[in-house]
Order: structure tokens, then sequence, then C-alpha cells
């Protein structure tokens, strides 16, 4: 069995990143755990949303609003990083 040898790429560092980006990232991925540490903003009963109590609807919602900031931090930092070569057999 011979396997065809890979090319050797010579170390061109890290790819360049949009700092810009990354800060924006960084700051949606801070706005839930801001918001949800901040108890006294949620700590109450009103309004109630089909019986249930502000508290617990509240924290549910955030549920969906965390995902989206992460898949959205996760896109800006996938654009922040530019395109990078993969050799072949590497996953992407």
């Amino acid at each position: 069995m011979s396997s065809s040898p890979t090319p050797s790429r010579p170390d061109q560092g890290p790819p360049p990143t949009d700092k810009g980006k990354m800060a924006i990232a960084a700051v949606l991925l801070a706005i839930p755990i801001v918001a949800l540490l901040w108890v006294p903003s949620y700590a109450k009963a009103d309004p109630e949303l089909f019986g249930f109590p502000f508290f617990f609807w509240y924290q549910f919602l955030w549920v969906f609003i965390c995902s989206a900031l992460t898949w959205t931090a996760y896109k800006l930092t996938l654009s922040a990083r530019g395109k990078t070569t993969h050799e072949a057999g590497e996953e992407r």
C-alpha cells in the first residue's frame, strides 16, 4: 500500500482576523450572561403569560434568544477569520 505524501506547506501563521467582528461576537455572547445574572430585573411574578409568572417565561424566552445570539456570533467568527485552506482529508 502506498500513500501519496501530503504536500508540505510553509508555516504561514494564523490567518488574518477581523478584530471588529470578533469584538461584536464577544458582545453578542456576553448579552445573555449579563441579562440573566441581573436577577432583580426579572425576579417578579407579574405580568403573567398563559398563567406562567414572568420569572419563568422570561428565562424560557432567553433559551431562544441565546441560541440566536450564539449562532450569529458563530457566523461572525467564521466571517472574521476569512477563508482558510484545508488539506485533503481534513474535515471542514
